[in-house]
């Protein structure tokens, strides 16, 4: 196993000493960190079937990262710098913002 009761504890007394944990929620995030595991590594086996190699490479799950989680992992894979693609503001958010904004001059 991967993740263990006791490092979910160990993270869980990071984020807040005096937080506690039911067994049952334990027990549903080792099952979750399973189930992912076991779904990045068979679709990366598959992108690394597909791509005729019988190697799983990082490029293999960072693919499947990227494309499925969109999720990049620091310090692995292509050299490329990636942009940081600021989130469009809808037109009803620029409009509530004006609103605030006027707001606050008053």
């Amino acid at each position: 196993q991967v993740l263990t009761k006791r490092r979910i504890q160990e993270l869980l007394h990071e984020i807040d000493p005096r937080e506690q944990m039911d067994d049952e929620v334990e027990d549903l995030l080792l099952q979750v960190a399973d189930d992912f595991i076991e779904n990045v590594v068979n679709s990366s086996a598959q992108i690394a079937k597909h791509r005729k190699s019988n190697t799983l490479e990082v490029k293999d799950v960072q693919l499947h990262l990227e494309r499925c989680w969109n999720m990049w992992i620091p310090g692995f894979g292509a050299d490329e710098l990636r942009p940081y693609k600021k989130a469009a503001s809808t037109e009803a958010h620029k409009q509530r913002l004006a609103l605030i904004r006027k707001s606050l001059k008053k």
